[in-house]
C-alpha cells in the first residue's frame, strides 16, 4: 500500500487507534459511532482538513466487527483526504445539491448501525444544532448520545510519534517566546509584537494554531482572553502573550508577561503572587498526581495575598491535537475535577490574576510532558522572574 504524501503517522498506528475506540465505545453500550470532529478524524485515520468546521463530514464505523471506516467529505476535498489519508471507502457530496445526512444515513445501513445505539460527539463546535437533528431526522430508528468525552480520552496519552509532534512544537513555541523579548519595546504596537512572535514559529516550521494569540498590554492586560489591538505598548506597562507552536496539528502552548519599565508595586506584587502560585502547582505535579490536589496547591498563594476574586482561571488543561475554533482537551486540573496524571500525557498549566479596577493582569505558565518519573516542561517561561525591558 501507498503511504499518502502527507501521512504524519503510519496506518498500523490508527488502526490500533480505531481498535482502542471500538473497544472503549463498546463497553459504553454503542453499537457505532458517527465522527465528525476534525482532531478526532486526524487521530483515527490521518485525515487532515479544516473543512470539518466548514462542511458537514463524516467517519462512521460499526464497534461490531473490524471493517474499516467509511469517510463522507465534500468533493472538494477528497484531494486532502488522499494526500493525508490511507483510507480506501471514501465517498462524496456535492453542497446544496446532495442531502448529507440522507447519505450518512445510508452508510450507517451499510455498516448494519442504523438503528443502534450511535455515538456523536455533540460538543464539538463540528457538530452544529442543524447536522445533529439532520442525523436524527434520517436516521429515526437510531439514538444518538454524546461520545465526545471517550473520544477526547482516548487521545490524552500519548505514543511516542505524538510526543515527538509534542516536542517539535514546544520548539516552535519557544522560539516564539525568544522573538518577544527581543521585539518588545515601547512604542510598538500589539500587532506588530504578535507579528514577531508568529513569524518566528511559522518560519521555523510551525503549522497553524487553533487560536489567535492571545495579547494584552497596559490596561488591557485585565483581560484573560485579548487579542492584538492597535494599541501602542507604553512605558511601565505589564505585556502578557499566550500563543500555540503546532506540528502537524498537535499543540504547544507558550505563556509569558512581560514589562516596560517598571510596570509600579501593584504590578510587580500581583507579579510574585501569580509566580507563587504556579510555583505550588508545578510542585505538585508528578505521574499520578490528583489534579484537584494540583489546583489546591496553586490557590494558597491567592488566599494568602487576599486576592481569590483575582484568579478566576483553573490551572490547567489538557493539549494535544487542535483544530480551530479551539485547543483544550477533556483533562481538567482542577479541584472540581477527580482526574490523575498519567504518563503520556500532555497539559498547559496557567497562574491568571486579574484585577479590572486597576488595569492590571498577569499570565505565567506553559505545556508540560508527563514521563514515567516526573513532569517535563516544554513552552513556556515558566515561574520566573518578570522579565523586563
Amino acid at each position: 500500500m501507498i503511504t499518502p504524501e502527507f501521512a504524519a503517522f503510519p496506518e498500523a498506528e490508527h488502526r490500533a487507534r480505531i481498535a482502542m475506540a471500538r473497544e472503549e465505545l463498546a463497553s459504553a453500550g454503542y453499537d457505532g459511532c458517527i465522527v465528525v470532529a476534525p482532531e478526532s478524524l486526524f487521530y483515527l485515520v490521518g485525515y487532515d482538513s479544516i473543512s470539518a468546521n466548514i462542511s458537514p463530514q463524516a467517519l462512521v464505523f460499526s464497534v461490531h466487527d473490524a471493517r474499516d471506516p467509511t469517510l463522507l467529505v465534500r468533493n472538494v476535498d477528497l484531494p486532502l483526504v488522499k494526500e493525508t489519508s490511507w483510507l480506501t471507502d471514501v465517498r462524496t457530496y456535492q453542497l446544496f445539491v446532495d442531502d448529507v445526512s440522507a447519505q450518512v444515513g445510508g452508510i450507517a445501513h451499510d455498516h448494519g448501525i442504523a438503528n443502534g445505539c450511535l455515538g456523536l460527539e455533540m460538543q464539538s463546535p463540528a457538530v452544529t444544532g442543524s447536522y445533529a437533528r439532520a442525523l436524527e431526522r434520517a436516521m429515526r430508528g437510531a439514538r444518538f448520545d454524546d461520545v465526545s468525552h471517550i473520544l477526547n480520552r482516548i487521545q490524552l496519552i500519548k505514543s511516542p510519534a505524538e510526543i515527538h509532534y509534542m516536542r517539535e512544537a514546544a520548539r516552535y513555541a519557544n522560539l516564539g517566546l525568544e522573538a518577544a523579548r527581543r521585539t518588545l519595546r515601547p512604542g510598538i504596537s500589539e500587532f506588530v509584537l504578535c507579528a514577531a512572535v508568529e513569524k518566528a514559529a511559522r518560519e521555523a516550521g510551525s503549522d497553524y494554531p487553533a487560536l489567535p494569540t492571545e495579547c494584552g498590554s497596559g490596561t488591557r492586560s485585565a483581560g484573560g482572553h485579548a487579542t492584538a489591538m492597535p494599541k501602542i505598548i507604553g512605558t511601565g506597562e505589564l505585556v502578557h502573550l499566550e500563543f500555540a507552536g503546532v506540528a502537524r496539528r498537535y499543540h504547544s502552548v507558550s505563556m509569558i508577561t512581560m514589562a516596560t519599565g517598571d510596570p509600579g508595586i501593584s504590578a510587580r506584587r500581583l507579579y510574585d503572587v501569580g509566580r507563587e502560585s504556579l510555583l505550588a502547582g508545578l510542585e505538585k505535579c508528578h505521574p499520578g498526581a490528583r489534579v484537584a490536589d494540583i489546583d489546591i496547591a496553586s490557590r494558597k498563594s491567592f488566599e494568602r495575598a487576599g486576592l481569590d476574586e483575582a484568579a478566576q482561571m483553573r490551572f490547567g488543561v489538557g493539549i494535544g491535537i487542535a483544530y480551530p475554533p479551539i485547543w483544550l482537551s477533556s483533562l481538567q486540573i482542577d479541584r472540581f475535577s477527580s482526574g490523575t496524571l498519567e504518563p503520556g500525557m500532555t497539559f498547559y498549566v496557567h497562574s491568571w490574576l486579574s484585577l479590572p479596577q486597576e488595569g492590571l493582569g498577569v499570565m505565567l505558565g506553559g505545556t508540560y510532558l508527563v514521563t514515567e518519573t516526573c513532569v517535563e516542561a516544554l513552552s513556556g517561561a515558566g515561574p520566573v522572574d518578570l522579565f523586563t525591558v
